[in-house]
């Protein structure tokens, strides 16, 4: 199969960049391991920042200020002003293609605040705002004629395209084309029973480019989640904090700013939960009728995760991984280091996230970033063919001849000593034995119990685990060279920032 556009993952990235891609006439395919109803975009329920001043003052300065403090230093100032910059343009056209987005009295977008922005500024639509996002996407790219594939998993990125397993016959299949866009998502969920992502998040894609030769950038840096539930770590957005929900401790007593930025709120939540003390969201003072209208999900998932209605108590709640800043390390055309070959969304690191994402800015950078990347690789694919070297051929087929050690107890033990010793707060001995024990799960001998050719799960769970290791391996050597705190990767050992390390660790 040949295209002239390849785009490997299909949630909100990579179905902006196929509908732009489309628009400047070229032949484009989208390959994706599920469907793209199921994305990780769906879990963005909170809102998408652009400065249109509905409720309340704002500017795109002040977005753009935000955003670089945030950053805590490691924004790239011009893709910030672009990402900031093209935010209302990219929610007019949002508005265009039928996102139904939640409305103020005089009909305008409504906003809400979100953690760490000066002025509400995050569009939304109730707290689904990523999934109508993402349906709308798909719809439009459908009556564009855009083609799909699903089912098939990224095995390699090979001279002239890439190379996938066919999910349900369970064989290779090669495709073709003149340029890539990876727009396959982060890797919290390596931190598993411990992330609001669904499994396939892993960073296949990033590790994959990372085979083929492409350059990544500061891995170390996953953003944790505030309020995830406590028992499922399923998450309960940000909107309810920016509604004006409390977080109280198992006395009833606020302890910290619920709109301090992220990395700030968490540490605060991990502290009293160290502690020995339960923490808990509080949304009951905003009253039925408003958490009906505003924020209908979170009292859902409440109910069914938790047993609990937060209109009659409060929600339990504890940190969790939510989201990759680091990723493939991208220029200002969204392209790898690798000719041909772009990144866009949360595989990408395009420096506008820096140590500590702004909530709100990820649906953003899919949606600006998105349309970048797309006609960037159309407009390469008019005038290149892709050439990419270097890459080792993914073997899948020896594991249908042999036995191996169950990987399912490691997959969770990974998730745990991630979680302990590479989360929220770190050190040098932790980071040592996190390398350590890692180290040691790399060189065993795993194997798969089920050797169907139909739907094998067993199979594709091992593939994303060997993923998942390579990449926790190289997390945690990121975070041992970082001796400082700055944003999400918080250091006992060195809890100041550090200005030798104003700069991207790079892998």
């Amino acid at each position: 199969m040949n295209c002239d556009v390849l785009i490997i993952g299909s949630g909100g990235a990579g179905l902006s960049a196929a509908l732009h891609a489309k628009k400047l006439g070229v032949d484009v395919l989208v390959v994706s391991e599920g469907l793209p109803t199921r994305s990780q975009t769906s879990m963005a329920q909170g809102g998408i920042n652009a400065a249109l001043g509905n409720v309340g003052e704002d500017s795109v300065d002040a977005h753009i200020q935000d955003t670089m403090r945030s950053s805590k230093g490691l924004g790239d100032a011009i893709m910030i002003e672009k990402m900031c910059g093209r935010a209302l343009e990219s929610l007019r056209w949002l508005d265009s293609i039928g996102v139904p987005f939640s409305r103020t009295e005089k009909g305008g977008i409504a906003q809400r605040e979100l953690g760490g922005a000066s002025a509400p500024r995050a569009c939304y639509s109730q707290d689904y705002t990523g999934l109508k996002i993402l349906h709308t996407l798909y719809d439009q790219c459908l009556k564009e004629g855009i083609s799909f594939l699903h089912e098939h998993y990224l095995l390699s990125l090979e001279k002239e395209g890439a190379c996938f397993l066919d999910i349900k016959r369970v064989e290779r299949r090669e495709i073709k084309a003149k340029s890539i866009i990876l727009a396959t998502g982060g890797y919290s969920a390596i931190y598993e029973g411990f992330t609001t992502n669904a499994s396939q998040s892993v960073g296949d894609g990033i590790v994959a480019a990372s085979k083929a030769g492409a350059r990544l950038s500061n891995l170390e840096f996953v953003q944790f989640h505030p309020t995830g539930l406590r028992k499922s770590g399923v998450l309960i957005s940000e909107s309810a904090r920016g509604a004006g929900g409390y977080l109280i401790d198992e006395k009833g007593m606020r302890f910290v700013d619920e709109l301090k930025a992220r990395d700030e709120v968490s540490r605060a939540i991990y502290a009293q939960i160290q502690e020995g003390r339960e923490v808990f969201l509080d949304i009951r003072h905003l009253g039925e009728e408003f958490i009906e209208e505003h924020i209908p999900q979170e009292r859902k998932l409440s109910i069914m995760y938790e047993g609990i209605d937060p209109i009659k108590a409060p929600i339990p709640i504890a940190p969790v991984a939510h989201y990759s800043m680091g990723g493939i390390a991208v220029d200002e055309r969204l392209m790898s280091s690798i000719e041909g070959l772009f990144a866009v969304g949360e595989c990408s690191n395009a420096r506008v996230h820096g140590a500590n994402r702004l909530g709100g800015n990820s649906l953003l950078e899919i949606i600006a970033f998105g349309k970048e990347a797309g006609e960037n690789a159309a407009q390469y694919a008019k005038e290149h063919t892709i050439m990419i070297e270097g890459t080792k051929e993914v073997s899948f087929e020896s594991f249908f001849e042999r036995d191996g050690e169950d990987f399912y107890p490691d997959r969770k033990y990974l998730g745990g000593i991630l979680f302990q010793k590479v989360g929220i707060v770190r050190d040098q001995k932790g980071l040592e034995y996190a390398k350590e024990e890692i180290a040691k799960m790399q060189e065993k001998s795993y194997g798969i119990m089920d050797k169907s050719h139909v739907y094998n799960s067993n199979l594709i769970e091992l593939l994303k685990f060997q993923n998942a290791l390579v990449l926790a391996g190289m997390i945690v050597e990121s975070a041992l060279r970082r001796k400082e705190s700055r944003g999400a990767h918080f250091r006992e050992d060195f809890p100041d920032m550090d200005e030798e390390f104003k700069k991207d660790t790079l892998s």
